[in-house]
């Protein structure tokens, strides 16, 4: 008999498939507040069956199957939609259009957008508080103000569960697309310190990404984000060694990239790039593009990529992308010249450890080794993913 899961197995398994399900409970009960309910109701099942039972082999049908017995409770309860009571067999994965309507809901322009993306990504995508705060770098309970406001306006305003009309959707597309840009985030590499990364999370991104692709096919952003994602993922299979630490891109093996997805990607961006509506992620993608498509680390097209940057700066200017930046700007006028532009970040972007980390590669180049030190040791302090962590680790102990 195997041993019962532990409490991490637990929590990353109820994580993974929790937020999931309330596309599906908002399209059978009618009201947002008693799905989200029926969410906490069904994980906190699990919590207490699982750790006896073990984990079931479909723990996303289970986790449905106690949810929708409680949906269809609560709806015999209120004497509405006597229709819906009927126990033919419902798919324990929400309609591709659930999901994406349900994220629209959460996306309406009633919303302070920063309360929108927030609320998507808790109540359509599951991530916790904690893993929203540190994408936003704000405080966790300012995360959980926005969601708790925004919960509150969608019931009171009565905003309606549906994808919008075509002459709507630009009004909301933004905050979707961000909303599955930090979905994406999270699970190619982990804020939680649970895990270093989850497929589950990038499978969720890269479909809802195509399904927003397929709705407005003529959107350069879109095509965009769908680019960005498949670039990222298809260099999967390279970017973890046999024990699990993190391999960075100098050091990948070319050969294990996925081409025909980045041949795929960049039909993607040059569609996008024929409609003459730059935007952030069609930029991003095409400096992804320019590391998947270089042959050897050697070859990249540095000068190329710090001007993608330019213009990402113009277009949507944050201290994340000046940092990004930089690191381009290091490979083309020197590291001294990134380290002024990393400096001048710092009291932004004090608490991202990716500050830090750069800073200290930097420092290294320049052969401040006792700098260096000291800010990779600023860096393993402020990140929790394991294999960020092992990492930094390693460099400290070759300094």
């Amino acid at each position: 008999m195997p041993p019962p899961p532990t409490h991490r197995e637990l929590a990353r398994v109820v994580r993974d498939h929790a937020g999931r399900l309330a596309a599906s409970l908002v399209h059978l009960v009618g009201d947002f507040t008693t799905a989200e309910d029926l969410v906490a109701d069904a994980v906190e099942a699990a919590l207490t069956h699982w750790p006896v039972d073990g984990i079931p082999d479909r723990p996303d049908a289970w986790l449905y199957t106690v949810a929708r017995r409680r949906g269809l409770d609560h709806l015999r309860r209120a004497h509405r939609h006597r229709r819906r009571l009927a126990l033919a067999p419902v798919p324990p994965e929400p309609a591709p259009d659930d999901r994406l309507r349900l994220i629209f809901t959460c996306c309406h322009p009633a919303l302070p957008r920063t309360a929108q993306v927030a609320l998507t990504l808790r109540v359509v995508c599951g991530l916790t508080t904690a893993q929203i705060a540190k994408a936003f770098l704000v405080p966790e309970s300012t995360v959980g103000q926005r969601v708790t406001r925004a919960k509150r306006k969608i019931n009171q305003a009565g905003i309606p569960y549906r994808i919008p009309a075509a002459d709507e959707l630009g009004d909301r597309l933004t905050e979707v697309l961000a909303v599955v840009y930090l979905l994406f985030n999270e699970g190619y590499l982990a804020t939680d310190g649970s895990r270093v990364w989850s497929r589950d999370l990038t499978d969720d991104a890269e479909f809802l990404a195509a399904l927003l692709h397929n709705l407005m096919p003529t959107e350069p952003e879109a095509a965009g984000l769908l680019a960005l994602i498949r670039l990222h993922r298809a260099r999967a299979a390279a970017r973890f060694g046999a024990d699990g630490e993190l391999i960075q891109l100098p050091h990948q093996d070319r050969s294990r990239w996925d081409r025909a997805a980045i041949a795929d990607a960049g039909r993607l961006i040059a569609r996008a790039a024929a409609r003459g509506r730059p935007g952030p992620y069609q930029l991003q993608a095409a400096i992804v593009a320019c590391h998947a498509e270089a042959a050897r680390w050697e070859d990249t097209d540095w000068p190329q990529i710090l001007v993608l940057y330019d213009m990402l700066v113009r277009l949507a200017p944050s201290p994340v992308t000046r940092l990004h930046r930089a690191v381009a700007l290091r490979y083309v006028a020197g590291p001294a010249a990134a380290l002024g532009e990393v400096d001048a970040l710092a009291a932004e972007l004090d608490g991202y450890h990716l500050l830090h980390a750069t800073r200290a590669e930097l420092l290294r180049d320049l052969g401040d080794a006792d700098a260096a030190r000291a800010a990779d040791e600023r860096a393993l302090a402020r990140t929790a993913n394991p294999a960020e962590r092992s990492l930094l680790r390693r460099r400290l102990a070759w300094t």
